[in-house]
């Protein structure tokens, strides 16, 4: 969830709310916050933390008490988790000038096991419990993108009493009182804000073809999302190389996270999707972000960054797996510790091959944690040939397919974007739809990559000609997107490719051509 256009809309020189760039108290639950707002019209702003931020819909005539009762929601820009407490207020002239009142403020549990999937699917349940509204309430989402409906389930809700009605949950003032600066009324203890986590970027991995010799231990290359798991009482954050907050959507991980007996630790892992065999599957992974399909996940550990507060980044990384290895459940479905396989990297490869898996993983027995490092000190061999990719545009779709023919992909060399072909396969009705929607999002009139047009299309009709780019969209090169191919050609294109899904935990500027698999 991101805060960009939020912030794009406020100058905050002027305006005291706040930018989202401060830290938060301590937080057990998931808070919601509803605001009376007198702006250039009256209507009250409905809040849900999920995903990092605030989620936000203005609901121009309140929310509805009586059970089956629907009210108009207008979905708006994210806001900060800070922004639970925000009330006074806006000035003149700035976005949203007006009186801001906290009309009610609480908690809330959503009924479904990944809220961020339900919302991105247009529905979502929630029950409320707050100082006014307690009880059921449903956001469906209508035709166009951000009209939703706000609709009272359950039972009809108790009628609230004239001060309930006109009063700030937080302050007791009224919106009257509260566009008088200088008036003084007694304030409850506000919201707690949720915890806000240092984030420490992962180290990486150098791919190779050859194993090297030394002191290395080998693990399983997992195929699924690189995720930080951090803890910090009962707060959980899932996070990703990107720093985006996966947690509501994995909410059964966040949750085992939560159960393990230590009140502050990070954990670096990867959180996959099991097929039929126990085996990672991005597909699987990806089918599950479009709710598609609810395979086995699991997260499976193999780093400690921190515990109690105390850094364990310098620690070797024996030391820094047997620690981790204790703090784990003996038995979980849904944590797993990644085991150091040996030291012979030939007889794991083979082994790895017959078994299906993508490749392994070496580390340096007695390395550090560089955090954000690629220093070889950890290296990956592959088994097949498949690697991320950078999405620059797409083409117009034929035939009975709808939405896009194919995208456009590309790696960067020094710096700069090259086409590495087009990506027509691996697609279904509900991965089109929702690529096609990130894609429209990012239209830009100018093609990104450094090296087209191309003189013909190759052997392989990957190249794209000047005729070509005539029928191409193109778009910022931010989604990364994993590929699986048969091989690059000599002129630098992929053969056979075929979509596998996006990548939300890779950022596009580290994408590189890697090294061709052992296959």
């Amino acid at each position: 969830m991101s805060l960009t256009e939020y912030r794009r809309k406020r100058d905050f020189n002027r305006t005291a709310e706040p930018d989202g760039s401060g830290k938060g108290g301590s937080s057990k639950a998931r808070h919601f916050v509803i605001q009376k707002h007198a702006a250039s019209s009256l209507h009250f702003d409905f809040r849900l933390q999920l995903g990092g931020t605030l989620v936000s819909w203005a609901v121009p005539k309140g929310m509805p008490m009586k059970k089956g009762e629907k009210r108009l929601a207008i979905k708006v820009e994210d806001h900060p988790l800070s922004y639970i407490n925000f009330e006074g207020i806006i000035p003149k002239g700035e976005y949203g000038g007006g009186t801001v009142q906290v009309w009610e403020y609480g908690t809330f549990k959503p009924l479904s096991r990944s809220p961020l999937k339900e919302l991105s699917g247009g529905k979502l349940h929630v029950i409320l419990t707050g100082t006014k509204l307690n009880g059921e309430w449903y956001l469906v989402r209508l035709r166009e993108e951000n009209q939703w409906l706000i609709i009272r389930g359950g039972e009809d809700h108790p009628k609230l009493t004239k001060d309930q009605i006109s009063q700030s949950a937080l302050s007791g003032k009224t919106l009257q009182e509260l566009a008088k600066p200088s008036s003084k009324t007694k304030t409850k203890s506000p919201p707690a804000v949720p915890v806000t986590f240092e984030f420490v970027e992962p180290m990486k991995a150098v791919s190779v073809k050859t194993p090297p010799t030394g002191d290395w231990i080998y693990e399983v290359k997992f195929d699924g999302f690189r995720i930080g798991a951090y803890k910090h009482g009962d707060e959980v954050r899932l996070l990703s190389r990107t720093q985006h907050d996966l947690t509501d959507r994995f909410i059964e991980i966040a949750d085992a996270i939560r159960a393990l007996k230590v009140d502050q630790v990070i954990i670096d892992g990867e959180l996959v999707a099991l097929d039929e065999q126990g085996r990672s599957s991005f597909q699987s992974l990806q089918a599950s972000e479009l709710g598609r399909e609810q395979p086995q996940l699991r997260f499976y550990a193999f780093d400690l960054i921190s515990l109690h507060g105390k850094s364990f980044i310098q620690q070797p990384l024996e030391k820094r797996k047997k620690k981790l290895q204790s703090l784990l459940p003996a038995r979980s479905s849904l944590l797993s510790f990644s085991t150091s396989l040996g030291s012979d990297a030939e007889l794991l490869l083979k082994k790895a091959s017959e078994l299906g898996f993508e490749g392994i993983i070496g580390k340096r027995a007695k390395s550090i944690y560089e955090s954000g490092q690629r220093s070889g000190a950890w290296i990956k061999l592959k088994l097949v040939s498949e690697q991320e990719f950078v999405i620059g545009g797409y083409t117009e779709p034929s035939g009975t397919r709808q939405h896009f023919g194919a995208i456009l992909v590309g790696v960067h060399e020094k710096g700069k974007l090259v086409c590495a072909g087009k990506v027509g396969t691996g697609f279904n009705s509900a991965s089109l739809l929702d690529l096609f929607r990130r894609l429209s999002k990012l239209s830009r009139q100018s093609c990104p990559f450094v090296n087209l047009p191309e003189e013909t299309q190759g052997r392989y009709g990957q190249g794209i000609t000047a005729s070509v780019m005539k029928k191409c969209h193109w778009v910022q090169p931010k989604l990364v997107c994993q590929v699986k191919f048969a091989e690059w050609t000599r002129d630098g294109k992929l053969r056979h490719p075929v979509y596998l899904g996006l990548r939300a935990d890779k950022p596009a500027k580290e994408v590189i051509r890697e090294p061709h698999s052992r296959s």
